[in-house]
């Protein structure tokens, strides 16, 4: 087998099993999850039917790169989401299984293991970008995302000799697990270093279409490349799904679009990975690009979970003002994360994943995670309300936890 599999570290759920192991919760208290990031609102009911009226199509092969009708609905709201002059739906759009699969992949792709290959990343991050560095034969370079940096990752403390081994930066906007939005100026600044040190930029944007002010979309990688006048995107690519913005996470939905010099090669590379998307899943993702209403309605229902959920915790709990995604990132009372998700567990039935999961040791000497928990507020809002006041009565009664 292949040697680097033994670098891989054990997923966050993984350990949040074992941690748990050996509690039992109180009965009577039916459990409330707060761990995985899988959407529980309805998922967009248009595009279920349209799966079904398609179902036919289940008999024919597909082409990896997906029909033009599907590439065309993409690259149609991305201009319309993000404001570009344009956007090839031929060259620069290509349909993928899922974002998870599709940055795994990536990564296999892109780097090029006859000279050093390092991978940046944000601290704390999606774990899929350290095993596909891992698997790649590349070296992850943690980029610390703390409170004084806004959560997000630190660029101007990395030096230039570091930045001369590095392939391919990823970035998470909005964050997962921190909820903070990267600014176009942000994203420019990496594109100037991009262009300095000869390094490709994927921008990880699932996220992009849950944000708490209707006025204030969070703006994307593609967006500063417009804004730069860099309409071929050199260099950059960007990641959308359709799981969290469409409720549709088992649809296995989405697709990288940027730069044609990347996406040539990675269509080659996907024609031999036997990943094309299945024509009725096509079909169903043209109906949920080409409608903005649900997604909307998402918003809203989202935007209640946080006013209430904020309101329950922010007595008893610090965390950083959400921007966007689903997520809170409060610190814990007492600073142990893992002894209190064991005893929330033990004593509320309610279940959290502890920040130093999602972590590792950076250029601090620190994880940044340390200390911090990422609660889901996936739920329906009365759940995820009862979960918020269960934690915080086990804080009250428990203030050294």
């Amino acid at each position: 087998m292949n040697p680097d599999l033994d670098a891989l570290k054990p997923y966050p759920f993984e350990k949040l099993a074992a941690l748990k192991a050996g509690v039992t919760p109180p009965e009577g208290l039916t459990h409330i999850p707060l761990t995985i990031g899988e959407p529980r609102l309805a998922p967009f009911a248009a595009a279920l039917e349209t799966l079904t009226a398609h179902r036919q199509d289940f008999a024919r092969y597909p082409a990896t790169a997906g029909t033009a009708e599907l590439r065309a609905a993409i690259a149609g709201w991305a201009m319309r989401r993000f404001a570009l002059a344009g956007l090839d739906a031929e060259t620069q759009v290509l349909p993928v299984n899922g974002t998870r699969e599709a940055i795994f992949a990536f990564v296999q792709a892109a780097l090029d293991r006859t000279r050093p290959a390092r991978v940046a990343m944000p601290n704390p991050f999606y774990q899929i970008y350290e095993g596909a560095t891992l698997l790649a034969g590349g070296e992850p370079l943690y980029l610390d995302a703390t409170a004084e940096s806004g959560f997000r990752p630190d660029l101007d403390g990395v030096p230039a000799e570091t930045w001369r081994d590095v392939q391919l930066v990823f970035l998470c906007s909005p964050a997962n697990p921190t909820g903070a939005v990267t600014p176009l100026a942000e994203f420019e600044k990496l594109i100037a270093l991009a262009d300095e040190h000869d390094f490709l930029i994927a921008s990880d944007e699932c996220y992009s279409e849950l944000y708490l002010d209707e006025a204030a979309p969070p703006p994307g990688l593609l967006e500063a490349c417009a804004r730069l006048g860099r309409h071929d995107y050199r260099r950059c690519l960007v990641f959308h799904s359709l799981s969290k913005r469409s409720n549709l996470p088992g649809l296995r939905s989405g697709f990288v679009a940027g730069d044609a010099e990347l996406i040539a090669p990675f269509r080659r590379y996907r024609t031999y990975h036997g990943c094309a998307m299945s024509l009725p899943v096509q079909q169903a993702s043209i109906t949920a690009w080409n409608d903005e209403a649900h997604v909307r309605a998402n918003r809203e229902a989202y935007r209640e979970t946080f006013a209430a959920v904020t309101e329950v915790l922010a007595p008893v709990m610090d965390f950083p003002t959400p921007e966007a995604s689903f997520y809170l990132w409060p610190a814990v009372p007492g600073g142990d994360d893992e002894a209190f998700t064991r005893a929330l567990h033990a004593e509320a039935n309610v279940s959290v994943l502890p920040g130093s999961y999602m972590g590792r040791v950076g250029s601090s000497g620190t994880n940044p995670g340390s200390g911090r928990l990422r609660l889901a507020l996936v739920a329906e809002v009365e759940a995820t309300v009862e979960a918020a006041w269960r934690i915080r009565r086990f804080i009250e009664r428990s203030p050294r936890c």
